[in-house]
């Protein structure tokens, strides 16, 4: 498994609404995370910097990016769009995170 961390940012206003957007997330958007190898996907939110933490193992680099591809991966960017800073292509702005420490 690959472990993969990321930064995301949401708006001061929006923490409420973006975690009840997640809770629960919609079935197909899981369904297809999970048929694209993702597994244990969390996201932790510093409320004051308004800063989402995401952390996801997935079997395959090129698989996970593949998520982007799918209808239900572009309905749920557009819909997260107004609560969050987005690409032109609704992609939410994201930074990697480089591992420097793990304790199995």
């Amino acid at each position: 498994m690959i472990r993969k961390a990321f930064v995301m940012q949401v708006y001061p206003h929006a923490h409420e609404e973006y975690q009840r957007r997640h809770a629960p997330i919609w079935p197909e958007l899981a369904q297809t995370l999970k048929q694209h190898g993702a597994h244990h996907y969390s996201i932790f939110l510093d409320t004051g910097r308004s800063l989402l933490f995401a952390v996801v193992e997935i079997e395959s680099e090129a698989r996970w990016q593949a998520v982007a591809g799918t209808d239900v991966c572009q309905r749920w960017w557009l819909s997260m769009r107004d609560l969050m800073p987005s690409h032109a292509d609704n992609s939410p702005v994201s930074e990697v995170l480089k591992p420097v420490f793990y304790l199995a």
